[in-house]
């Protein structure tokens, strides 16, 4: 139920906002991360459907950018590494309907930006007219279905030598734009975000879109 109230409030957004400036994510992590696992090398295990697949290799460099970033280093086999690293990752979609009151300028000016009611509830004019609203009345109203592109990233970090799991992150992140490629430059640094931060906390991250549509610094 507040998933589906998320999507609701997210689509309707839309309809004010635009094309949004920011990537927002929800990032849990839950890990149990020593100390001395920091500057370990690292190597990619990846599933055997991912083993030569040109979008997984290219989210792998993704993902090796962050992690050299944060003191790591790759390995130069999977024998050397301390550390194995594997992902997974994939979009859905759902369609949110939203109902609102048929827009009507004869009724409604002269306030553009601003949406039927001005700053208050009762609009331009106020409670009293001089036209009635249909909004109270019982009017005409306006169905609209947008898409919600759902995208997921999973990151697991595990010990090479015995496989004890160490750090696992999940990156949830929804937008009105259907390319994972596009917004997993985001994902991934949200997933690294104060690492290895909070164990068992869900954080909303936020970065900032540049003009080029790279994250900003």
């Amino acid at each position: 139920m507040k998933r589906r109230l998320f999507l609701f409030i997210a689509a309707a957004s839309l309809l004010l906002s635009g094309c949004a400036s920011v990537v927002e994510s929800d990032v849990t992590a839950f890990h149990a991360w020593p100390a001395e696992a920091n500057g370990k090398s690292y190597v990619f295990a990846p599933a055997k459907e991912q083993e030569n697949n040109l979008e997984y290799g290219n989210y792998a460099r993704l993902i090796g950018q962050q992690l050299q970033a944060l003191g790591f280093r790759e390995a130069a086999d999977k024998k050397s590494a301390q550390l194995s690293v594997s992902f997974r990752y994939g979009i859905n979609t759902e369609q949110v309907v939203v109902t609102r009151p048929a827009y009507d300028p004869f009724f409604y000016g002269p306030a553009p930006g601003w949406g039927r009611f001005g700053p208050h509830p009762y609009g331009f004019y106020g409670p009293y007219g001089p036209f009635y609203d249909p909004f109270w009345y019982g009017g005409p109203m306006q169905t609209t279905s947008y898409p919600v592109f759902l995208r997921r990233l999973q990151i697991a970090i595990a010990n090479a030598g015995d496989g004890k799991p160490l750090y696992d992150v999940v990156v949830d992140s929804d937008g009105n734009r259907g390319g994972l490629a596009a917004a997993m430059p985001y994902m991934v640094r949200a997933a690294f975000s104060e690492f290895p931060g909070p164990s068992g906390v869900t954080r909303h991250i936020k970065i900032q879109v540049e003009k080029d549509g790279k994250p900003a610094p």
